[in-house]
């Protein structure tokens, strides 16, 4: 058997924080992102609750792939996932009634030479 030497040691002790700070931080992103799929799938949801969910699911897997924690490839498909189920909210949901008032005509502005 090898010799453990103090720096070995010390290795170990360091890879047990990093490993219980990366586990912490992996249940997080995991905890964000039921959160999300599930204001996704709730009927009664108001929209900016589905949109804030999931911009907060993303914010934590861009996280946790900046830290290495999960592989970019990872955090970019899940992304992509949440995203699109949204859009698919977003292209199904009822378009708001837009007003009848028409909006100002602006006027042009001069346009002017600079040199």
């Amino acid at each position: 058997m090898a010799k453990r030497t103090a720096s070995a040691k010390k290795q170990a002790r360091a890879g047990v924080r990093r490993s219980a700070r990366n586990r912490a931080v992996r249940s997080e992103v995991k905890t964000l992102i039921v959160k999300s799929r599930r204001s996704l799938s709730d009927a009664q949801a108001e929209p900016s609750e589905r949109i804030e969910s999931t911009v907060e699911a993303m914010r934590g897997l861009d996280r946790a792939a900046s830290k290495r924690i999960l592989h970019p490839n990872n955090a970019a498909r899940r992304k992509s996932r949440l995203a699109r189920q949204l859009a698919k909210l977003a292209s199904t949901a009822p378009a708001p009634a837009k007003s009848k008032k028409a909006a100002p005509a602006r006027a042009a502005a001069p346009a002017t030479k600079k040199k």
